[in-house]
């Protein structure tokens, strides 16, 4: 497109070895190809504008956008310069104006569009005063067909150089052939017919001679491969059976316009949309699982919904790069490095210290009586597990090995026998407990634009079948809890609150002020 008075013209190129190009389309603020990616014959429209900075051309402009993309069947990718912010913080001063904000993002909603987030920065140009004003003018959107194809899609930030505007880096994040997904226990499995005794079977079929450790581990390693297996096997299966039943109703609906089908016709019908509602109640439970959602029920219809919370939750721990003072970390490997160092140095060995306690100092500490402790040191009951068990919380991200809570208590009946063999090993002291507890360390932002390592909050999803012993052991000390540990620890006690701590300190410092007196504290 060429340039027209002080705006810039625009350039759209394709490369023909990925893509074909099957239409293009000039408007007076857009170009628009329709493109078909070539690996997996996916076709789209992908469109580039250029919004006018002139007031008087938006109105214009967003009618474009709207008879343009509102024509089109195809899934559309649509991102430029389209020189209109959407909200007050896209903006580094108050000069806000919100009829074009508030037009643009009803445009965005009529469209079913989504805009997909940025990293990097948080504004996408600048100009050249010295009190210079940072908008976010840059942007790409996405509908929702687009995102489900591809759910790993990014928008990058990259170097800003000599011009006024960032260039956005638009990636698919395409997964190679070769990747193989982490396994994950599909809570969606526990609705078809023959799950829970094939599941029975694989386990009652695994002989190992050894011990618990081994024989547990030696279980959970082969279910786990042979669901892998299964779920791959049939995933096919399933989408070619629900494309048969959508086709075979399409049939009987259109008939069904035309001319009184038959009872036969009408059972047929039923069985099918019953069956249908199956395989949706089964993705709509993979996605759920994903998104971890807690605001709707189960039984809610939002399987597209729950796919796109689970993308951007997706999105949300992917790091692409890191600042170190003045320098800028980029690249996985580096990335890597740089955050393994980081957690080595904070976490590693501290220094000597001068500081001694003297442990033979136990006048004023609560003592337990010895009918407590045997009870504390009692063996493991079966009801202490399955209570444990029963208690975990549902949808829970699971651990490295992918069995989630529900697992162990769908099926507490066939692995309860190796679970308390575990116990008896660990009430002997001949439990190897490393061997379960190990897990997954996942970085969450906890800022919305998270630019530094500092900004990142460390957790750890551990395998469920350690966090079992966690959990009886903390049922079993909770009992004794309150008396041996002094009212003054206000946190992680049932009872008692982590604020009660600040609510003192904040009334001991009240009370010093208005006496007027000297105080120390101490932390």
């Amino acid at each position: 497109m060429a340039p027209r008075g002080r705006s810039g013209g625009m350039l759209l190129g394709v490369n023909l070895l990925s893509f074909d190009i099957g239409e293009i389309e000039e408007g007076d603020f857009l170009i628009r190809f329709k493109v078909r990616h070539r690996e997996d014959d996916y076709k789209f429209n992908l469109i580039s504008v250029y919004g006018p900075a002139q007031m008087d051309h938006k109105a214009q402009f967003l009618s474009e956008v709207v008879h343009v993309c509102s024509k089109e069947a195809l899934p559309i990718v649509i991102g430029g310069d389209f020189n209109i912010i959407r909200r007050p913080d896209e903006k580094n001063n108050d000069n806000y104006n919100d009829r074009w904000p508030f037009l643009f993002n009803a445009v965005i909603d009529s469209l079913n569009l989504r805009e997909i987030e940025m990293s990097g920065r948080k504004f996408t140009w600048a100009n050249h005063l010295q009190n210079q004003t940072f908008e976010k003018l840059d942007r790409i959107l996405v509908c929702t067909d687009f995102e489900t194809m591809y759910p790993l899609t990014t928008v990058l930030a990259l170097t800003r150089e000599i011009s006024d505007h960032t260039p956005l880096l638009f990636s698919t994040n395409n997964l190679s052939s070769s990747y193989q997904p982490q396994f994950k226990f599909e809570l969606g499995w526990l609705l078809r017919d023959g799950f829970c005794e094939m599941v029975r079977d694989v386990c009652q079929s695994t002989l190992v001679e050894g011990s618990p450790i081994e024989r547990w581990q030696a279980k959970i390693r082969r279910l786990r491969q042979y669901l892998r297996g299964w779920a791959k096997s049939v995933s096919g299966a399933y989408k070619k059976e629900k494309t048969n039943i959508l086709n075979k109703l399409d049939e009987l609906d259109k008939k069904a316009e035309t001319i009184l089908i038959s009872q036969v016709e009408l059972d047929l019908k039923h069985v099918l949309n019953e069956r249908l509602a199956e395989l949706l109640r089964e993705k709509e439970l993979k996605w759920y699982q994903r998104a971890k959602v807690k605001h709707l029920l189960e039984g809610d219809a939002n399987t597209k919904y729950y796919h796109l919370l689970a993308n951007g939750k997706h999105r949300k721990t992917r790091i692409f790069q890191l600042e170190d003072g003045d320098s800028i970390i980029s690249g996985d490997a580096q990335i890597k490095g740089h955050i393994t160092n980081y957690y080595k140095n904070l976490f590693g060995p501290s220094e000597n210290s001068l500081i001694m306690l003297d442990e033979t100092q136990t006048d004023d500490i609560p003592q337990v009586s010895d009918l407590e402790n045997e009870y504390l040191t009692a063996a493991f009951s079966q009801e202490e597990v399955r209570t444990a068990i029963f208690q975990m919380e549902h949808n829970k991200a699971p651990g490295p090995d992918g069995f989630p809570p529900e697992f162990y208590q769908v099926f507490w009946n066939l692995i309860k026998d190796d679970l308390m063999a575990l116990f008896t090993d660990f009430h002997l002291g001949s439990l190897p407990l490393n061997c379960l507890n190990f897990g997954t360390i996942i970085l969450l932002p906890k800022k919305k634009d998270a630019k530094v390592i500092q900004q990142y909050r460390p957790i750890c999803l551990l395998n469920v079948s350690f966090k079992i012993f966690t959990k009886v052991a903390t049922n079993i000390l909770s009992t004794i809890a309150q008396k041996i540990i002094r009212p003054t620890q206000t946190a992680f006690l049932l009872g008692r609150n982590i604020m009660e701590g600040a609510v003192i300190l904040h009334e001991t410092l009240h009370e010093l002020q208005r006496k007027n007196r000297m105080g120390l504290f101490s932390k």
